[in-house]
């Protein structure tokens, strides 16, 4: 089997390439609005005592799990435990179950708004120049800076597109890589003359069935910072580009499976699993899990272009995420940091990517999983950094987002607009 490492697929950047993408992203959505001040770096000491580390993946338990038994015999004086929450309940209550370290010596946030309101209550650690920061490809780091300083360490690199089914999609003769918005309605319209539902969307949860907003956005809007500006006011949900977005939208219904606005993630994941759907509207970070439900077909990622004239400006969308961290109220800062030097580790970095079907933002690290390998293509294609992170003001996100949710439901996307604005203006 073929090995294909972070560095080399990374190797081929230049100014089009995700770096740009990423070196760009210390504006809106890239970090807080105001850089951290006063922020040490994590104590130093013997590296002792019970390390808690909090996260919203319960996926990854068993794989964490594993790493634990590893850095646990490496450093025989230390205990490790993981606190998961939901993805839900971590965005909406991560900061109050972490603050005072009763939980999360160690611990990983979403990037954006979450990473923003712990920046600014004071949660982090400084990790710039730190050996688990040296590890990582620089043109990464950027989802976990204030400022100057390095405050986390974004571990994963997602694609926040649509899985496809690449059996469906040779049986139905259906195009994989749609140009444009009139081809990707033509792949839907393929998929189901060919007898199956062409997308499974989980519009019942807001944090996955968000993520197909990502790709609907981000070749329509007129700035790549749209949603900041969605925020601060200077865009509006009432723009014509953003109701023609809803528009596209609404032209989706025919194509998603009936009641998608009640669906959970599981059962969008087993109608994909079992073959009943072409497409998951979630993200590459699904891969393990459909896996796991017994998918054994070819699986690839498809971009929903929105463009409907010239050459769109991006490929595809992707998010760096998952920012590890050092609770700055943790009595056992010394051992916390060396769990997350330890995740860094290219190797232990490697199993992590390769058990869990994630690419990494560590370097050098050799993929060997198969749907990993089939990916990395993304790593290096033009793709935009999600845009529906940029929201610093979660409210606001969801609000946005809900308008998308509310025309799959039937409202017209002038009404579901003016709706998202009125809740925009209530907040900004």
């Amino acid at each position: 089997m073929s090995h294909v490492t972070r560095r080399q697929a990374l190797g081929l950047f230049g100014a089009l390439g995700m770096g740009a993408a990423v070196a760009s992203c210390s504006g809106p959505g890239g970090a807080p609005a105001g850089p951290a001040t006063g922020v040490a770096a994590p104590a130093t000491g013997e590296i002792t005592g019970e390390v808690s580390f909090a996260h919203w993946r319960g996926e990854d338990k068993e794989v964490f799990d594993e790493l634990i038994k590893k850095f646990v015999a490496a450093n025989p004086d230390v205990t490790a435990t993981q606190n998961i929450s939901t993805s839900n309940d971590y965005n909406a209550q991560g900061l109050q179950k972490l603050r005072g370290a009763a939980i999360g010596d160690a611990f990983a946030s979403f990037r954006g708004s979450q990473f923003s309101n712990f920046t600014e209550a004071g949660l982090y650690t400084d990790l710039t120049g730190s050996t688990a920061a040296s590890q990582y490809g620089t043109e990464l780091l950027a989802a976990g800076k204030s400022g100057d300083l390095q405050l986390g360490l974004p571990y994963q690199v997602v694609f926040p597109m649509p899985l496809i089914n690449l059996d469906i999609f040779d049986r139905a003769g259906a195009d994989t890589a749609p140009k444009d918005w009139d081809g990707f309605l033509g792949t839907c319209e393929a998929l189901m003359s060919a007898g199956v539902t062409p997308i499974s969307w989980p519009g019942g949860d807001v944090g996955n069935g968000g993520q197909l907003f990502n790709c609907m956005i981000v070749n329509v809007a007129p700035a790549e910072d749209m949603c900041a500006q969605i925020e601060q006011g200077t865009l509006k949900c009432t723009d014509d580009w953003f109701i023609g977005m809803l528009e596209q939208y609404q032209q989706l219904i025919p194509f998603i499976q009936p009641n998608s606005t009640g669906t959970a993630v599981e059962p969008a994941q087993n109608l994909f699993t079992q073959g009943e759907a072409a497409m998951l509207a979630t993200g590459s970070y699904h891969l393990a899990a459909v896996r796991g439900l017994g998918a054994e077909f070819p699986m690839e990622l498809i971009f929903p272009n929105t463009s409907t004239s010239g050459t769109p400006k991006f490929e595809g969308v992707y998010n760096a995420t998952f920012i590890l961290g050092v609770n700055s109220g943790s009595d056992n800062q010394p051992a916390a940091m060396e769990w997350v030097n330890f995740l860094s580790d290219p190797e232990n970095a490697g199993y992590y990517a390769n058990e869990t079907a994630q690419h990494v933002a560590v370097a050098d690290v050799e993929y060997t999983n198969e749907d990993l390998q089939k990916l990395s293509p993304w790593l290096t294609r033009n793709t935009a950094l999600a845009p529906r992170f940029q929201f610093n003001n979660l409210d606001v996100r969801n609000a946005v987002e809900a308008s998308a949710t509310a025309v799959i439901a039937g409202t017209s996307p002038e009404q579901a607009a003016a709706e998202a604005q009125q809740i925009v203006d209530e907040r900004v």
